[in-house]
Parts: structure tokens; C-alpha cells; sequence
């Protein structure tokens, strides 16, 4: 009768360690399941709030593309004398003053887009500098009518390549 006593007591245990079992593989399921939905809702709301900030932030940096590309650039900017490495230095202060007021953007997009705008916002300046390094400007309206010249000649400018890589990432987020 022992041997008996001793089976179903066996049986017993080994029934409710194997109920045990299933019931912790459930009940820690559930929380793991509890814990991605509360991971989703946080995400979400986070979503929420940061889409508009984010949208606003690309909508900065496309504008500042397009204010940085020499063609704009010298329509807003015009010589204020004859001194061409004055005009020289006010286009390129100009830049730049554009490119610190929008310089917070960075954090909303990814660094290879950054480091696209910031690509065109140098290749400005270089383009300023080495045209105005040439031996055929004489005075600041010559400056700009050159670089103005040297605009119809070029193609995908990194503006352009600026301007794409904002609108890649921004269907990216749809």
C-alpha cells in the first residue's frame, strides 16, 4: 500500500510541476506580450508628438537647400559696392548665417542627409571662393555674373542631391 501511496504522490507532484510549468510559461508570456504592447504605445505617442516637429524640421532644411544654391543666393544678395572680396565675404556670411539658423535641424534627420546638406552648403562657399580667386573678376557685379554664368552650365548640383536625399527620407517615414 506504501508503494502505492508513494506513486500517486509522485503522480501528484509531477502533475502540478507540469501544471506549474505551463501556468509561469503563460503568465510570462503575458507579461512579455504586456510589456511590447505598452513599448508600441509609448512608441506611438512618441510618433505623434515628434511628427509634426520633424516634419517642420525637414521643411527648414529644404528651404535652406534652396536658399544656399548660388542662383537664389545671388538674387537675395546683390553687391553693395565694387569691392569684390567684399561681396565675396557678405555672400559667404550670408551662408553661413543660414546654415547656423537651421543648425538644431540635424538632430530630426539621419548624418548622411546632414552631411549632404552640409556638403552643399561647402561647395557654395568653395564655389564663391575659387570663382572669385579668378584672375577675369574685376569688381563685385563681375563676380556675380560669372557665378550666375557657370549656373546654366551645371548639372545635379549637390543642392539638388541636398534636396533629394530630404525627399527620400521623408517618404521614408510614410
Amino acid at each position: 500500500m506504501s508503494d502505492f501511496n508513494f506513486s500517486i504522490l509522485v503522480s501528484f507532484f509531477l502533475s502540478s510541476l507540469i501544471v506549474g510549468g505551463i501556468a509561469f510559461y503563460f503568465f510570462k508570456t503575458h507579461i512579455e506580450h504586456l510589456q511590447q504592447k505598452q513599448r508600441l504605445d509609448i512608441r506611438l505617442k512618441y510618433q505623434k508628438e515628434t511628427l509634426p516637429i520633424r516634419l517642420q524640421a525637414y521643411e527648414r532644411l529644404a528651404l535652406l537647400t534652396e536658399r544656399l544654391t548660388l542662383g537664389n543666393l545671388l538674387n537675395r544678395v546683390k553687391p553693395i559696392s565694387n569691392d569684390k572680396d567684399a561681396y565675396e565675404d557678405l555672400l559667404i556670411k550670408t551662408v553661413d548665417q543660414e546654415f547656423e539658423h537651421n543648425l538644431v535641424q540635424q538632430i530630426y534627420v539621419s548624418n548622411q542627409c546632414w552631411n549632404v546638406i552640409k556638403t552643399a552648403k561647402n561647395t557654395t562657399i568653395s564655389k564663391i571662393r575659387k570663382t572669385n580667386m579668378s584672375e577675369n573678376i574685376t569688381d563685385a557685379h563681375k563676380l556675380r555674373e560669372i557665378l550666375l554664368t557657370d549656373l546654366l552650365d551645371q548639372q545635379n548640383s549637390p543642392h539638388d542631391i541636398a534636396l533629394q536625399m530630404i525627399k527620400k527620407e521623408l517618404k521614408a517615414m510614410f
